[in-house]
Parts: structure tokens; C-alpha cells; sequence
């Protein structure tokens, strides 16, 4: 049901943005320049605070040189790491939300084409993206996880398990709270249908920022058989 949702809304949304593209020239959402066919040109796209190489091998968190963070040797999450594309930073933070809150569905290609720049699609077997509740479905129209793993599955030929997960508990929004209830707040709140004996899934969003999100999709896809869980994520919180 939730796919269905995210199907009807994503594809009227993007379908009044293709008839538009036919009626204007494109220009570029940041600087208004002329920009071909993409959305954005290729000194702004190039000019995105892209995260920096030196991260935590882990949840890549920035650190001062590449290795394994301090959090990440104490705790070690349950998945097994992180590839960003961005830090979360301007501009990079406002087109999230102009995609996530605006409905600008044009900006999940923003996000593939940076995510196609950093991930390693050869230890993957199938992308998973991160559920939202029905509730939060209905109110938003769509999942931005899904639509930009719809375009990350094209581009490489991984399989997307549009269902794969589900969200079965309606919880307040990770990004309400403070860090330390984040954890508690998705405890069981999550829940894998397919079996995934031996495969290596990454799980595509948009945001990372304390992992507690993906820390219990990964403790979920696990418990479902999978032997390996990435985060494929659009921009990282830097802390």
C-alpha cells in the first residue's frame, strides 16, 4: 500500500514538472544559469559541500584523517557503513527540504546523480529504501527515499525492494527530538517480509544524522538474513 501511494503521487508530481520542462528552458535551480538538461549546472553541482574524503570508514561522520571514529570503535553500529554524498550544509541542506517538504520530486535526480558519484554498486545485491509510516506517506504524498532509489536502481541494475520494509508503529519525527531519545524512539518499530539469506543490501535516505534510523533498519534486514547492510545516504550531519 505504501508503494502505491508513493507510485500515484510521485508520478503526477512528476509528470506536471516534464510538462513544464517542455515549455520552458532549463535553468539552473541555484544560480538561474543556463544548465542544459540537468537542474543543476556544473559549477553549482560541483561547488555542493560534497563530503569530505577524510570520514569514518563506518558512519562517515568527518573526522581529522581517514580511519574508524571514536563512537563508532566504542559502539559499533549494526550496519556495517555509510556513503554520503554531501555533508548536510547550504546549499545542499535547502534542496532536501525543498524535495522532502516542497514536493520538488525534480530534486530526487539531484540526489541519484551525487549518490551514483560516491557509492560502490559492486558489493551490492538490492537497495532498500527507508520506509516512512502510512500516516507520514499520506501527508507528504510520497517517500523520498523511494523515489530517488527508483532512479539509483535504473542507473546500476540493482534490484529496489520497493516493500521490503515497513514501518509499523506512526513515531514522532527523528529530527524533533533530542539525540539520546532518537534510539528509543524506533526500537521494533520496523519490519522486513522478504527473506534476504546472504545478501548485501544498502538502504538508501536522504539524511543521516544520529544513524539511529539506519542502525534499527539494519538490525531489522539482519534478522531477515542479510549478511551485509550499507547506507547509501544523500547527506551526512556532520557532529
Amino acid at each position: 500500500m505504501t508503494s502505491l501511494l508513493s507510485n500515484f503521487f510521485g508520478k503526477f508530481l512528476n509528470s506536471g514538472l516534464k510538462f513544464g520542462q517542455t515549455l520552458l528552458p532549463q535553468q539552473c535551480l541555484l544560480c538561474a544559469g543556463a544548465s542544459g538538461d540537468a537542474l543543476l549546472c556544473a559549477t553549482c553541482m560541483d561547488d555542493l559541500p560534497w563530503l569530505p574524503d577524510s570520514h569514518c570508514a563506518i558512519c562517515a561522520q568527518p573526522i581529522p584523517q581517514p580511519g574508524v571514529c571514536g563512537a563508532c570503535l566504542k559502539k559499533p553500529p549494526r550496519f556495517d557503513d555509510v556513503q554520503a554524498a554531501f555533508a548536510y550544509a547550504f546549499p545542499a541542506d535547502a534542496l532536501i527540504q525543498a524535495y522532502k517538504y516542497g514536493g520538488n520530486l525534480a530534486i530526487a535526480r539531484i540526489a541519484a546523480d551525487a549518490l551514483l558519484r560516491k557509492i560502490t554498486p559492486a558489493r551490492c545485491d538490492l537497495i532498500v529504501p527507508a520506509p516512512l509510516a502510512r500516516k507520514r506517506l499520506i501527508e507528504r504524498g510520497f517517500n523520498q527515499a523511494l523515489e530517488i532509489g527508483r532512479l539509483v536502481s535504473r542507473a546500476t541494475g540493482i534490484p529496489l525492494l520497493v516493500d521490503a520494509c515497513r514501518k509499523v508503529a506512526d513515531t514522532p519525527p527523528q529530527a524533533s527530538l533530542p539525540w539520546d531519545a532518537r534510539a528509543k524512539n524506533l526500537r521494533g518499530v520496523f519490519a522486513c517480509d522478504h527473506s534476504l539469506n546472504g545478501k548485501s543490501v544498502a538502504v538508501i535516505d536522504d539524511v543521516l544524522t544520529s544513524g539511529a534510523t539506519l542502525n534499527e533498519l539494519a538490525r531489522c534486514l539482519k534478522r531477515a538474513g542479510a549478511e551485509r547492510v550499507s547506507g547509501w545516504i544523500v547527506a551526512r550531519v556532520a557532529h
